[in-house]
C-alpha cells in the first residue's frame, strides 16, 4: 500500500480580490471567497487585506467556513535596513500567524521593490557585489533564528517579480549565503516570469529548502510580451500573464513528483493574480484544485 503524502491544499483569496489592485474583485465580500473556497474543497486560506486582524476574531471566521490559516504575506526590509528594526516591526503580524498555529511565514521583500508600482521590471532592484548579498542574508538568517525561537515559524522566502530576488541566480545565492533558518517559499510562476524556463530544473537544485509552495501557472504568450515590451509587474497582472495549475504551460506532474520525491510536507497553495471578471473566481479556483487533487490522488494510489 503507498504511504498516503502528507500535504494539503490551500488558496491565497486574491483569485477574488487583489490586495495591490483593488480594483480587481474590489467589492468581493471576504464571506464569497472562504465559502466559495471551503465549497471547492480547500482545506486552507493565506491571508489577504480583507481578513480580521485581531487573532481571536480570525480564528473564528475561519471556524465559520471550516478552513485553516495557511500563513500569511510579511512585507520585510532586511534588504536595506536593520535587524532591530524588524524583530520590532514584526511583532503583530507574527503573532497574529502564531495563534492560528502556523508553521511558516511567507516573507516577502518590499525594499526598494516595484512589484507594486507602475515602474518597468527591468529596472528593479539588484545588489551589486559580495558584501551587499553577505550582509543580507546575515540579517535574514538572525531574522529567521528569531522568528523560530520566538514565535515557531520559519521564514519561507519568497522569490518575486520585481523584487531584489527575482531570477534562478538570485534564488541560487540566496540559498548559497542563508542558512537553514532561511526556508524556500517556490513559487512555480515567478520562476518562470524571473527566467527559469524550466521551474522544475530550479526546484530540483534547491528542494531540501523548500518549506512552502506556490503553485501558480502562467501564460507564457503573455510573460514573453511581458519581458518584451517592459511591462511593470501590474501591467503583467492585467495582462493575464498568470493562472491556476492546468491552465498554463508549467509541468505541475513534474513539480509534484519533484517535491513528493524530496520528502516535502506542508501547504501546496493555489495562488493566481488574474481579474475576476476576466477568470471568474470560482471557475478557476475549482480548476487549480482539481488539478493538483488529481496529481497528488495518482502519487498516492
Amino acid at each position: 500500500m503507498t504511504t498516503p503524502w502528507n500535504v494539503r491544499i490551500g488558496i491565497n483569496p486574491i483569485s477574488w480580490s487583489n490586495d495591490d489592485l483593488p480594483a480587481l474583485g474590489g467589492d468581493t465580500p471576504l464571506d464569497t471567497a472562504l465559502s466559495e473556497g471551503a465549497e471547492i474543497g480547500y482545506e486552507g486560506f493565506e491571508l489577504g487585506n480583507k481578513f480580521p486582524q485581531d487573532p481571536q476574531a480570525l480564528r473564528a471566521k475561519l471556524a465559520e467556513f471550516g478552513v485553516a490559516c495557511v500563513s500569511g504575506w510579511y512585507s520585510g526590509r532586511l534588504a536595506e535596513g536593520a535587524l532591530d528594526d524588524e524583530v520590532a516591526a514584526c511583532v503583530k503580524h507574527m503573532s497574529k500567524l502564531q495563534a492560528q498555529g502556523c508553521r511558516v511565514v511567507v516573507y516577502g521583500e518590499v525594499a526598494g521593490s516595484i512589484q507594486g508600482s507602475a515602474v518597468p521590471l527591468f529596472k528593479r532592484p539588484r545588489f551589486m557585489g559580495d558584501a551587499p548579498w553577505q550582509g543580507y542574508a546575515q540579517r535574514l538568517n538572525a531574522f529567521g533564528a528569531h522568528l523560530r525561537q520566538t514565535y515557531g515559524l520559519t521564514l519561507a522566502y519568497h522569490h518575486h517579480m520585481g523584487a531584489y530576488v527575482e531570477s534562478p541566480q538570485d534564488v541560487d545565492r540566496l540559498m548559497a549565503e542563508t542558512d537553514d533558518n532561511v526556508g524556500l517559499l517556490f513559487d512555480t510562476g515567478h520562476a518562470y516570469f524571473g527566467g527559469a524556463a524550466d521551474p522544475v530544473a530550479l526546484l530540483r537544485k534547491h528542494v531540501k529548502r523548500v518549506v512552502h509552495v506556490h503553485c501558480k501557472d502562467v501564460r507564457a504568450d503573455v510573460v514573453a510580451m511581458a519581458r518584451n515590451r517592459g511591462w511593470s509587474f501590474l501591467d503583467a497582472v492585467l495582462n493575464g500573464a498568470f493562472t491556476v495549475p492546468g491552465d498554463g504551460a508549467i509541468d505541475f506532474a513534474a513539480v509534484l513528483d519533484t517535491l513528493h520525491a524530496a520528502g516535502y510536507e506542508g501547504w501546496l497553495v493555489v495562488e493566481a493574480e488574474q481579474d475576476p471578471a476576466v477568470a471568474p473566481a470560482k471557475v478557476y479556483a475549482r480548476k487549480g484544485h482539481d488539478t493538483l487533487r488529481a496529481l497528488v490522488a495518482a502519487m498516492t494510489s
